[in-house]
């Protein structure tokens, strides 16, 4: 084994562990119909296997990310890898729906390791222009990942059954398990990390309306991104008829949005402020939420197809610029501030769930105007100060 201490991880290390959590996501969507079924419970019933997802994650990031400052970002990693393997292992053997609820809950409490530890350590490794153009990068990961997880869980759902893609969440937990546990650094430099309580951290995130703004931000955007993954399998699948194969395609859409956000990130930051970057992405989600609006009155799904394009395009634009600066000032307790931010975020979109199907355009929407508001009064209003 290589050495792994004191060193900057890889950009692929950083995106496989940062992109596991949100193919184990969105690999469910195309199954939701089958699990429906095959437990024999309706389809709102089924979306509770999203909902626990964002809850349990939000309780999982706070929990790693200060666990990670008291025993170090690589063993928090592992550790929670660990966990993760064992909640897949649950879903494969659940013989009633309330283990494969119970299950789902471990898996995302490993999973959200993933999240916030990876970003814990980008942001102990990379800063400034460099840290700009990482995070876009893995931004676009964070985006690809769970809109390839459709087609996955399309493709093995209809050659080889739903139980299946459990199957192959195991496997690729062992795999993500032995990847990280080789090559993963210890970036936790112990003479930067102040022993402070969780109160006192939170209070001071509270307390800095930056924080609030950027959190309402990614927490907002991340609702959007899941949001469609919740409720899009019964809007494209049992609304307009699509195989499992045919949504999961979709993904590669999607994923093409993504990639052009992060590059255009990378393009424009040579020449314009992240804020400003940030600013226009937000402006362009804006309006193109209002062709999922026009989409829904004429009930036409190459609109809808097109609108999520833009929407995606234009979230992937802002995503990587709000992580990047989201808890700058508060580099020596980073861990416990990532964990706490990023259990903000995610109980928004625990929230902002709510397993409707053709509110999904307007909701989307409402949360674009929502971010640019917030943005424009807090965030980039102080910049221009």
């Amino acid at each position: 084994m290589k050495n792994v201490r004191n060193t900057v991880p890889s950009l692929l290390l950083i995106i496989v562990l940062v992109g596991f959590p949100q193919i184990s996501e969105s690999i469910f969507t195309p199954v939701l119909p089958n699990i429906s079924q095959g437990f024999n419970v309706s389809a709102a019933t089924s979306q509770l296997t999203m909902s626990i997802y964002f809850i349990a994650f939000a309780i999982g990031v706070l929990f790693w990310g200060q666990l990670s400052d008291k025993i170090g970002r690589r063993l928090a990693m592992n550790l929670g890898i660990v966990v993760y393997l064992l909640g897949n292992i649950g879903l494969f053997i659940s013989p009633t729906f309330h283990i494969l609820l119970t299950a789902r809950f471990i898996q995302a409490f490993g999973a959200s390791v993933g999240s916030v530890v990876t970003q814990t350590i980008m942001r102990e490794s990379f800063n400034g222009i460099t840290g700009a153009k990482v995070f876009s990068k893995v931004g676009a990961a964070m985006a690809l990942s769970p809109a390839f997880g459709p087609l996955i869980g399309g493709l093995i759902q209809t050659y080889l059954g739903y139980r299946n893609v459990f199957s192959a969440l195991i496997i690729m937990a062992t795999l993500v398990l032995l990847y990280s546990y080789s090559y993963l650094p210890e970036t936790r430099n112990v003479k930067n990390i102040q022993q402070v309580s969780l109160l006192r951290v939170t209070w001071k995130l509270i307390k800095d309306p930056i924080v609030w703004a950027y959190g309402i931000l990614i927490g907002g955007i991340n609702g959007i991104l899941f949001g469609y993954y919740s409720e899009a399998p019964f809007i494209f699948i049992e609304h307009f008829g699509y195989s499992a194969v045919k949504y999961g395609s979709l993904g590669l859409t999607l994923a093409l949005a993504s990639l052009l956000g992060a590059i255009l990130v990378n393009v424009l930051v040579k020449y314009l402020r992240s804020e400003m970057i940030a600013l226009i992405g937000l402006i362009f989600s804006s309006l193109s939420g209002l062709l999922l609006i026009l989409s829904l009155q004429l009930n036409q799904a190459y609109l809808l197809i097109i609108g999520f394009f833009l929407i995606f395009l234009g979230l992937n634009t802002t995503l990587p610029i709000a992580l990047n600066l989201a808890l700058k000032g508060y580099e020596n307790i980073i861990g416990s501030a990532s964990g706490i931010f990023s259990f903000g975020y995610y109980l928004i979109v625990s929230l902002i769930h709510n397993g409707t199907i053709w509110s999904l355009p307007i909701f989307i929407l409402a949360i674009s105007l929502i971010m640019l508001l917030v943005y424009l009064l807090i965030a980039f209003r102080k910049v221009e100060k």
